[in-house]
């Protein structure tokens, strides 16, 4: 592709050099560029991509994009920008043809839901005839074309041709979970939403982001900048606190809450341990959900993609439909058969307000007891250990504090930060044999994850629910070593298999 093609909808500041050249790909690594290609000259949190400009020189890239003149600006056209990573997703829309254009595109955003919400609406465009595509955590996926994600939301170039691979073989809409570490660098910038959710707004990435104003500032970007004005919609969920403060900016909005003030709502529902039946209110008229979700706070995630469905003009009848045949998703409250008349539940919740709504979800069940396995991650915000503990200690009768995914911090380290939240709510750290003892409440700390898993499993009496949260859908474990493999839901079948034996 011609150079100046690919600059249509770049904000340039200038071209230095011969601006008629024709590009065979676009890297932001200097070690994959080879002759012939562009290199963007990223800034990073770790290393600074201006710095790597000779390496991307050598290496046979023509045009450079960057946001301060390099040194040596004779041997390649220099492309100057403001911001080099808003500059590589406008550009690389372009490159790969403007996947997104043309196509029913959702964007999800929030702290906790987005995946639930996509597999939701996945099921939904199915059942509409609109061959969805996906864009997630757990997987970029169209039909059986399944790949790994190594981000929730990939970097631009990745996302680009992720999307017009899938476009090419069929995709007729595109459903996104968009992260805030995505909106923050400008990573879907180039992307052409139809519709954009907002599930909900917790303290999480605080690491990154610092507070919770930048935060989200963050996902406000979203529906400021990307969604279309004239023909984009909002779908917010107001139920939560920054939901009511983003419907209040966006007039127009499709709001979703349980108050009959919410343009979405459930009029009458029940919630067991066989899912969510509920009769929802809707601009379109009144859809009736029969759902295997299990949870109180998953009905906002049905109503958030209600919400989106209605966005997209979608009929009441395939939005029923299509909510009844939509699966279980990976790892989110995913359930572990067993012979113990015991309830084991798999879920990706890792964060204080995430655990909370899961457990409170559970407690509305009345299982006879709740034990409750979790982890807090190496390397990311310390601030949110001892909330999650906290959270863990009162609402489960016996807490199981061990490791997530430590990475290359000394997992001691966090499970002294995990204490100070559990002795918030106890007094004194268990034995094992008090756990076995099972008189009152109390909470065990094993570091060894997969030993933690076999204890609670010991533990398991009829009647009994076991939460295991933290890690859903991943299987692997990420310590200072390197990465492992270890998946939840494996070892505590393993484990049911070992005690069946004994």
């Amino acid at each position: 592709m011609k150079l100046m093609e690919m600059l249509k909808n770049c904000p340039v500041k200038k071209i230095h050099g011969n601006p008629d050249i024709d590009l065979n790909g676009l890297h932001y690594d200097s070690r994959q560029v080879s002759r012939d290609d562009a290199f963007f000259a990223l800034r990073g949190v770790v290393s600074d991509g201006h710095d790597y400009i000779d390496s991307a020189i050598a290496n046979g890239a023509r045009v450079v994009f960057c946001e301060e003149m390099p040194r040596h600006v004779e041997a390649v056209t220099i492309v100057l920008v403001d911001n080099a990573r808003r500059a590589m997703a406008m550009a690389s829309s372009e490159f790969y043809g403007n996947p997104t254009r043309g196509m029913q595109t959702v964007g999800v955003t929030g702290t906790n839901g987005k995946t639930t919400i996509t597999y939701l609406l996945e099921a939904i465009l199915n059942e509409a005839g609109l061959n969805p595509a996906v864009i997630g955590t757990i997987n970029y996926r169209f039909g059986s074309d399944l790949r790994q994600a190594p981000h929730t939301t990939p970097e631009a170039l990745e996302l680009m041709k992720q999307v017009s691979d899938f476009r090419r073989i069929g995709a007729r809409s595109l459903v996104m979970e968009v992260s805030s570490h995505a909106l923050d660098q400008y990573r879907v910038d180039g992307v052409h939403f139809e519709v954009g959710v907002f599930t909900n707004l917790t303290p999480e990435h605080l690491d990154y982001h610092q507070d919770m104003e930048s935060y989200f500032t963050s996902k406000y970007h979203l529906f400021k900048e990307l969604l279309p004005r004239d023909k984009g919609r909002a779908v917010i969920n107001v139920d939560d606190d920054y939901g009511q403060r983003l419907a209040a900016m966006l007039p127009g909005a499709l709001t979703c809450g349980r108050s009959d003030h919410s343009d979405i709502h459930p009029e009458c529902g029940e919630i067991s341990l066989k899912g969510i039946r509920a009769s929802v209110a809707t601009p379109l008229g009144t859809v009736a959900i029969n759902s295997p979700l299990l949870g109180d706070y998953n009905m906002e995630n049905l109503l958030c993609a209600i919400g989106a469905a209605v966005a997209l003009k979608l009929s009441p009848e395939v939005i029923v439909t299509g909510l009844a045949t939509a699966k279980g998703v990976p790892g989110r409250l995913e359930q572990v058969e067993n012979d113990r008349g015991a309830v084991i539940l798999v879920d990706y919740a890792h964060t204080g307000d995430a655990l909370r709504r899961v457990i409170e979800a559970m407690q509305e069940l009345s299982p006879r007891r709740i034990l409750t396995v979790f982890g807090c991650g190496g390397d990311r915000d310390r601030s949110k250990r001892p909330i999650m503990a906290e959270v863990a200690a009162r609402g489960s009768d016996i807490a199981i504090a061990t490791s997530d995914n430590p990475r290359t911090e000394n997992p001691r380290q966090i499970l002294d930060d995990v204490r100070a939240g559990l002795a918030r709510v106890h007094k004194q750290e268990w034995s094992r044999a008090d756990a076995v003892a099972g008189t009152g409440r109390g909470y065990v700390v094993i570091e060894d994850r997969r030993e933690a898993l076999e204890f609670s499993v010991s533990l398991l009496q009829p009647g009994d629910l076991l939460l295991v949260a933290g890690k859903g859908h991943e299987d692997y474990q990420i310590l200072a070593s390197g990465r492992i493999h270890f998946d939840d839901r494996e070892e505590l079948r393993k484990a049911l298999q070992r005690g069946d034996l004994q």
